[in-house]
């Protein structure tokens, strides 16, 4: 195995770490460019699978897994997202953590 192997399965557990944080914010805000930012992180997680197992069982076409999962990780931040990062630490963006959209008749949780 070459080193290429633990890049290639790192580059897959950003892209999904991506789309599930993704997944997070639009559960807490209810914001569409969020879930839209989501059901895309499916198709690019996807992706980036195929590439790391091109990497990891065909020979001589690591370069190819490598491009791919490149490729899913360009095309998920390419999905427009409201800004919602207001006086935010780096560590709460990090972790996608956002402000509780209000349902009528409950109240504000802290």
């Amino acid at each position: 195995m070459s080193y290429f192997v633990y890049i290639a399965w790192f580059g897959v557990a950003v892209t999904v770490f991506l789309w599930l944080r993704d997944l997070r914010i639009f559960y807490r805000t209810g914001l569409p460019s969020y879930r839209k930012a989501a059901y895309h992180g499916v198709p690019y997680t996807a992706l980036a699978l195929l590439g790391a197992f091109i990497t990891v069982y065909a020979e001589g076409w690591d370069l190819l897994g490598l491009a791919l999962i490149l490729l899913a990780l360009y095309l998920q931040d390419r999905v427009e997202r409201e800004n919602i990062w207001h006086g935010k630490s780096a560590v709460e963006r990090f972790f996608g953590r956002a402000e509780r959209r209000n349902v009528k008749g409950s109240q504000k949780r802290p």
